[in-house]
């Protein structure tokens, strides 16, 4: 099964820019990824078209399974 952390944040101009992390832990807390989302916004980790992130939209996990078929 694979999991991916999606972190939604705003850049400068009001978009969403979703920033994904793949195999992400089992056991990942809101506050964890709340504090890690600040993080990035603090140091200005990333950027985007639309300027830098500047605030928290929201987060989720998406869990992806995949069964292989024998032909």
């Amino acid at each position: 099964m694979d999991r991916t952390l999606e972190m939604i944040f705003a850049n400068a101009a009001g978009r969403r820019v979703t920033v994904r992390v793949a195999s992400a832990r089992e056991d990942l807390t809101s506050q964890e990824v709340g504090q890690a989302m600040g993080q990035i916004i603090t140091k200005n980790i990333f950027t985007s078209t639309g300027g830098d992130l500047v605030s928290q939209l929201g987060a989720r996990v998406v869990t992806r399974d995949i069964t292989e078929l024998v032909l």
